[in-house]
């Protein structure tokens, strides 16, 4: 039999975890290892609530390891170092996002893209090692994967750029979407897409936000800065909006087609996907065949381009619009996320309200 989760590791913890698919989160004594000579331990202050989160403690992908603890839009101050880190010292806040461990050696991690290493360690879940998440006291990792927190960008709103901010702006480089003058159509206003806007504009791009109701205009327009708001079940709507975007990056997890959005697309132009839906998506031929365009995927961001987007974020004032909770209300919030009932991110206040017992 092996150790428990509270003896496994010599440095005692305390957060709150999962211990089955009904996803209900409670306390729990953990333990993490002990700093290592390129490791950074840090206080958790903050930790954003990912949609992500939800799946995983629900075992919705079929790869759950129970316990879980949850938690990658993480925030904090280092409490300690080990004696090889260079990039941060003790007092200095920092982040961790989706990935805590990677090989580092091969052509994936050569190139700056952890997340596709076949061998990366999510922050949790993970089916090489378990690695409990933020929603606990403090963290260790190796300084490899620690994100330097620039001082003017305001750590409880900007907690969830670690995994929010990061998925919508890797493809927007990726895919060359990022062009003054262009016009890219954003699918769907949530965590994610609310975060798309805010980057969008700051790199100087005309922006259609597309959206199943007229609901959410006023807040993508006078709030957020989007150029235009399509709602996709308007056919006429649509029809004039064939062929006028150069992209389109498509946040949204809940079954929808795709035809009517490559429509939108000029000729050349490319749909990128980022939201996952359970169910897979129906894709003709024909739709990309007339215009050669294209249908491409994103996942999150290697730690170099996470580092650009969070210095990118302090530079333009960009945060996630966001509902601050005591960790005790976690349950409520998983509740109200998997009802869409939140704008835009939950963060849970984790230095002021995780009581250890």
């Amino acid at each position: 039999m092996g150790s428990s989760p509270e003896t496994e590791h010599p440095v005692k913890a305390f957060g709150y975890a999962a211990r089955d698919s009904s996803g209900l989160l409670s306390p729990i004594n953990f333990s993490r290892r002990e700093t290592g000579d390129e490791d950074v331990r840090f206080k958790v202050l903050y930790c954003g609530v990912c949609h992500s989160d939800l799946h995983s403690i629900k075992n919705d992908w079929l790869n759950a390891k129970y316990p879980m603890i949850p938690g990658h839009e993480i925030v904090g101050v280092v409490t300690e170092v080990g004696s090889k880190v260079k990039k941060v010292k003790v007092g200095d806040k920092v982040g961790v996002g989706c990935l805590v461990g990677s090989c580092r050696s091969c052509d994936q991690c050569g190139a700056d893209q952890e997340q596709y290493c076949s061998k990366n360690v999510m922050t949790y879940n993970s089916s090489i090692v378990i690695t409990y998440g933020g929603y606990s006291d403090h963290m260790v990792c190796n300084e490899h994967f620690i994100i330097s927190w620039p001082k003017d960008l305001p750590l409880d709103s900007g907690a969830p750029l670690l995994c929010a901010g990061i998925t919508v702006y890797s493809p927007m480089r990726y895919y060359g979407l990022d062009k003054p003058g262009m016009h890219v159509g954003l699918v769907g206003l949530g965590g994610l897409g609310h975060v798309a806007v805010l980057f969008l504009k700051a790199l100087g791009v005309k922006v259609t936000v597309i959206s199943t109701s007229l609901k959410k205009k006023e807040e993508a327009m006078s709030k957020l800065g989007a150029d235009s708001f399509l709602v996709s079940s308007d056919q006429p709507q649509m029809q004039a909006a064939v062929s006028t975007m150069d992209g389109i990056i498509d946040t949204v997890s809940a079954d929808h087609p795709l035809i009517p959005l490559i429509s939108l697309l000029k000729p050349n132009g490319k749909l990128v996907l980022v939201g996952a839906p359970t169910k897979p998506h129906e894709l003709p031929a024909f739709p990309l065949l007339f215009g050669r365009k294209l249908v491409g995927g994103s996942l999150i961001g290697g730690i170099k381009e996470t580092q650009e987007m969070i210095d990118f974020a302090a530079k333009h004032k960009i945060t996630a619009a966001i509902e601050l909770i005591p960790m005790d209300y976690i349950n409520t919030a998983m509740e109200r996320l998997q009802k869409s009932d939140v704008r835009y991110r939950f963060v849970i206040d984790i230095a002021n309200s995780l009581k250890s017992t």
